[in-house]
């Protein structure tokens, strides 16, 4: 058996779905295609989807400390204007706020580790 023709949806736990799926609407411009009181899901295309599911008692991992179980990329074509945007959807910066060349950590609006990685 093979799980080839299976959908693939990454989930962010969060306690507010729709405030999550907001700011990550806003970032990437894709489109809310389900919206329930715990559950939402974002899209691209057909193939290309998030998903935002409530859980009232998600804490936000501390890093490096606790680590990083799981984190999403962006790969954009210019560092300093994905930056003046994510912080302006409200967004933090979670690295040291040097600006490497390559890479800056970010934490969307319920705490979980974001990427923004130079092309």
């Amino acid at each position: 058996m093979s799980l080839a023709t299976t959908r693939f949806l990454p989930v962010l736990d969060c306690p507010d779905p729709r405030a999550l799926a907001d700011f990550y609407r806003r970032l990437l411009g894709w489109t809310i295609t389900d919206d329930r009181e715990d559950w939402v899901e974002l899209a691209r295309d057909d193939s290309t989807a998030l998903a935002f599911q409530r859980d009232p008692d998600f804490t936000p991992r501390h890093w490096p400390a606790d680590g990083v179980h799981a984190h999403l990329d962006f790969h954009v074509p210019d560092l300093d204007e994905a930056e003046r945007l994510v912080l302006g959807l409200d967004a933090l910066r979670a690295d040291d706020g040097s600006n490497k060349s390559t890479f800056r950590v970010f934490r969307d609006p319920a705490g979980h580790y974001f990427c923004l990685c130079a092309e």
